[in-house]
């Protein structure tokens, strides 16, 4: 089965590293993204996406414009990979969608709306390495040659160039996922990564539904959220580690004085 409930902070922790041990290293690596979320009803739909309206004709819009606004200095390329992290990194909706290679970052934003703390939450788990095998020979020729399991920007800029570009490469759905560059230390602290779909109205759990060998789901019953977020907030897996700044420590501090009713 695909979705899986978990009844407490063991079987989470079981069910979260299960398949991490690689026989030809002999060492636990575990080869799947993560992504937590306060519901378990909530798809997986990229920020563009949710956006509404004509969303796919405003896609060049939104990142022209970012684009011509942004401060030079935060980007360290100029390729639309460069672009694209960087304004997903900052709010700017756009085609990807954020990730993590921490099962606990993950089990940090299942839990950290305490609002939501009556809703059961999720986790999903997809295996990147399975995903990428089912991605265009050109860009599997790409991570053959680098000798990567995830693609980085420099890597996708050498085959892709635009996104119109990238839309060429739409003839069947598939996801990849790729690592933006340390831009801040939030990206570095979260363990970030992004997957991309080559269509910029393709629904990510659609696909996985077609594909489901490669993903699963873990439901976060709502009784048993308290116990997670206490726990994490005594391993220090807290905004105030993953958003660095004035504004990671106050949503850390609201949360830690909010009453629990």
């Amino acid at each position: 089965m695909n979705e899986i409930v978990a009844d407490s902070w063991n079987s989470l922790q079981d069910h979260l590293f299960a398949d991490s041990w690689d026989a030809g290293i002999g060492r636990f690596r575990s080869r799947f993204a993560f992504r937590g979320l306060s519901e378990a009803s909530y798809p997986l739909a990229t920020t563009l996406i949710r956006l509404g309206g004509p969303y796919t004709e405003l896609e060049n819009h939104l990142l022209r414009n970012f684009r011509k606004y942004a401060h030079r200095e935060v980007v360290q390329g100029d390729s639309i990979w460069h672009w694209l992290a960087v304004a997903q990194h900052y709010g700017l909706p756009t085609r990807l969608m954020d990730w993590t290679y921490s099962p606990f970052v993950a089990m940090h934003f299942a839990t950290v709306n305490i609002e939501k703390s009556d809703c059961d939450g999720v986790i999903w788990a997809v295996n990147y390495e399975k995903a990428h095998r089912l991605v265009p020979r050109e860009l599997q020729r790409e991570l053959s040659a680098e000798g990567a399991n995830v693609f980085t920007v420099e890597m996708l800029s050498r085959v892709i160039q635009s996104l119109k570009t990238f839309d060429q490469y739409a003839d069947q759905d598939y996801v990849l996922f790729f690592e933006p560059p340390s831009m801040d230390d939030r990206i570095v602290n979260q363990f970030a990564f992004f997957s991309v779909m080559p269509s910029a109205c393709a629904r990510l759990d659609d696909w996985l539904y077609e594909h489901p060998d490669i993903w699963r789901k873990i439901i976060i019953p709502a009784a048993l959220k308290w116990e997670i977020r206490d726990k994490l907030d005594q391993a220090n897996i807290t905004e105030r580690v993953l958003m660095p700044g004035m504004g990671g420590l106050s949503r850390w501090l609201k949360r830690q004085y909010s009453p629990k009713t």
